[in-house]
């Protein structure tokens, strides 16, 4: 059953859909890999606005992203849904879903390929601003947005929900252009305590402008209303962490891109 936070936000998505938010299926490519996209966009908002690539959990491009999207375009923003698999490309069990992110783990300049595709597709959308963009990612996602930051990519900001942290290549000092906002759950069995460590070390060496916020009794998909129902180990929802990181997300985005000119709330 899902809980308050998440019925609340998906009402919220149903009431404003119906008037006001826009919903796009976007082709767009890698290199000679065609990948397939969704971008929301409240049509009432007048002008050009910052826009939010949002990349997926190890399932793929899913209605979970989609529905974030939305929530995304219902606070003024364009929102443009990564997919880093390829069109077609869907996991559909848990197996199937680690071969398929083990690809890009473990090719990291690949994975940094897509993102980056996916940040230039959704900049060329034509209400987005494309100097003020951002990425966010959940789980896989979580730690694909924190490759881009460590990629050089002048977006203003990214944000990892319950992501992994760790990398085999280490940003190198001044690489990190993006600010950089790690919202984790503090009992993550996925992520531990090494590997948080490791990262600060990597932010701090880096010269990053970097936040990381720990949720006490979060474990892996903090965020995700239908984990707990997916009975894996380590991974459940957690209400408080999701609507505490959901609010960490807005005021970080209200920080990044007033320093643009745009106001905290960008409607």
């Amino acid at each position: 059953m899902l809980k308050p936070f998440a019925l609340a936000a998906l009402a919220a998505v149903a009431l404003v859909a119906r008037a006001e938010i826009q919903t796009e299926v976007v082709e767009y490519q890698q290199g000679a890999t065609t990948l397939e996209g969704f971008v929301a966009y409240d049509a009432d908002v007048t002008g050009k606005r910052p826009v939010i690539v949002i990349v997926h959990q190890w399932m793929g491009l899913s209605d979970y992203e989609k529905t974030r999207a939305e929530m995304l375009a219902g606070l003024g923003y364009v929102a443009f849904c990564a997919d880093i698999y390829g069109k077609g490309v869907r996991a559909s069990n848990p197996g199937e879903a680690a071969t398929l992110a083990g690809r890009y783990k473990d090719n990291r300049p690949l994975l940094q390929a897509r993102v980056k595709a996916a940040l230039e597709a959704a900049r060329r959308h034509p209400k987005a601003d494309a100097a003020n963009s951002a990425a966010i990612g959940y789980c896989f996602g979580g730690t694909t947005v924190l490759e881009l930051a460590r990629a050089g990519a002048d977006a203003k900001g990214v944000v990892s929900f319950h992501g992994g942290l760790g990398t085999p290549s280490p940003a190198a000092a001044g690489a990190i252009k993006a600010k950089v906002l790690a919202l984790h759950g503090a009992d993550d069995p996925f992520v531990p305590p090494a590997e948080v460590a490791a990262f600060e070390k990597e932010m701090r060496e880096a010269g990053a402008d970097w936040q990381l916020v720990s949720y006490g009794g979060a474990v892996h998909s903090f965020t995700d209303w239908k984990a707990t129902n997916l009975n894996i180990p380590g991974a459940a929802y957690n209400e408080k962490a999701d609507q505490r990181s959901w609010a960490a997300m807005k005021t970080f985005f209200g920080e990044i891109f007033e320093q643009a000119g745009y106001p905290a709330d960008p409607r």
